[in-house]
């Protein structure tokens, strides 16, 4: 886990949302909502190993199609996670890479990765017991 990282998750901090305004609420909750996505978890936890050509993502990225590869890159690249590059070359060759900021970006989703998978069983139990709950009448009238 990274620094930063260690001190977002300090209990003694104030709440992370207090004093945020209507304006940077609705633009951090945009921003939540591009990085959090299936797609860009994917395919930042793919450049992660080095970039990577168009057809190379795709591959590896299960279930994607190209019009969603497309847009989720183009998305990734207008907040500066990903960068593009075009290769003067014959055939033409472009490749996606991560920025410094989408290697931030990484570090944060792997510790929710690495945090999700030491608790599955747990949670897993806790939906067992939850939906188990929804099966039964009601003891309110």
């Amino acid at each position: 886990m990274t620094e930063r990282a260690r001190t977002l998750a300090d209990p003694a901090l104030p709440s992370i949302c207090a004093g945020v305004g209507l304006a940077e609420g609705e633009f951090i909750r945009e921003v939540l909502d591009r990085v959090g996505d299936k797609w860009s978890v994917l395919i930042i936890a793919t450049l992660h190993d080095g970039p990577r050509r168009y057809t190379e993502l795709h591959d590896a990225v299960p279930s994607i199609s190209q019009r969603m590869l497309t847009r989720t890159l183009m998305l990734l690249r207008r907040d500066g996670l990903v960068t593009r590059t075009a290769f003067a070359e014959v055939p033409p060759r472009v490749e996606y890479a991560l920025t410094p900021l989408g290697l931030d970006l990484h570090s944060i989703s792997a510790a929710l990765v690495l945090w999700a998978r030491g608790h599955h069983e747990v949670i897993r139990g806790h939906r067992a017991l939850f939906d188990a709950s929804l099966d039964k009448p009601s003891m309110a009238k």
